[in-house]
């Protein structure tokens, strides 16, 4: 295995463990494919956590841009993530827009700029974890993908929207809010208040509001999820730990704003290995 295969799958497998389990079910001839894609939304997600003010973050971003818009037979920049996604660009014929659209929609991880509706959030799960989904599925299989481009849509809006509940705590300590302006005004809270002490009389109601529309993205994921191709599966395959994710969030004794949800290893593996054999079934 090249020593840059070997970084960038370790960065998927230390950075997001979840996406690195779903990567060794697809043929083996796309696993490196689906790191780089995994390593490279892991490297853009965590600009914020390694660059603590804003402008560096952005200029960060600017450079991943340039990276990507280069020429394809440009040199190798000595990047490991970079030059691998540049080769998996370049091999499957990736819409660059896509990843554009991506880096443009992490610029407001860098700022702490409350979400302002329902709408702005679901379009920015549908530019980051959608795409990402979406992207996969053209590695996997490019005849197939373009036919499951909204359930893509739907699957990633629940994905992102788990990842945000079990990333409560991290945001809330640093003063950021990713619960939506008018779902705070619906449950008496506003941006300022949730993020602050204990979240106020309306936090846990907010919270209850998200788990709710995080469900309501993955049930409409799982009605159109049986008729997946097998060829898909792996794109798609996270999905199988978020209903056991979002119900460790309602049951929990600690609430999802102070500690964050955890399954252990051998759950996910079953949950995964569960949905790789045998699909989702057809409600």
């Amino acid at each position: 295995m090249a020593e840059n295969t070997k970084v960038v799958m370790e960065t998927v497998r230390a950075a997001d463990h979840d996406r690195y389990l779903t990567a060794l079910y697809a043929p083996e001839d796309k696993r490196d494919a689906l790191f780089s894609l995994y390593a490279f939304n892991a490297e853009i997600a965590g600009i914020r956590d390694r660059i603590r003010e804003a402008l560096p973050g952005e200029v960060r971003l600017q450079w991943w841009r340039d990276v990507i818009a280069a020429e394809e037979d440009e040199a190798e920049i000595g990047h490991p993530v970079a030059d691998a996604l540049k080769a998996t660009i370049s091999t499957h014929r990736l819409p660059k827009a896509a990843f554009d659209n991506m880096l443009e929609a992490r610029v407001f991880d860098l700022y702490d700029d409350p979400m302002p509706s329902r709408t702005d959030l679901e379009g920015y799960c549908g530019e980051t974890a959608a795409a990402l989904i979406q992207l996969a599925a053209i590695v996997l299989d490019p005849a197939e993908a373009p036919r499951f481009a909204e359930l893509a849509g739907r699957a990633g809006c629940a994905q992102a929207m788990t990842g945000l509940l079990l990333l409560l705590p991290l945001h809330r300590k640093r003063g950021q809010c990713f619960v939506p302006a008018d779902i705070l005004a619906a449950a008496g809270s506003s941006p300022q208040e949730f993020v602050t002490g204990d979240g106020g009389p309306g936090a846990e109601r907010a919270v209850a509001a998200m788990i709710a529309l995080a469900r309501e993205h993955l049930s409409a994921f799982e009605q159109g999820a049986s008729a997946l191709p097998v060829s898909l599966r792996p794109a798609f395959l996270p999905l199988a730990l978020l209903g056991a994710y979002l119900d460790k969030m309602e049951t929990a004794r600690r609430s999802p704003l102070k500690d964050v949800a955890r399954l252990c290893v051998l759950r996910r593996h079953w949950l995964l290995f569960r949905r790789a054999t045998r699909g989702w079934p057809a409600t």
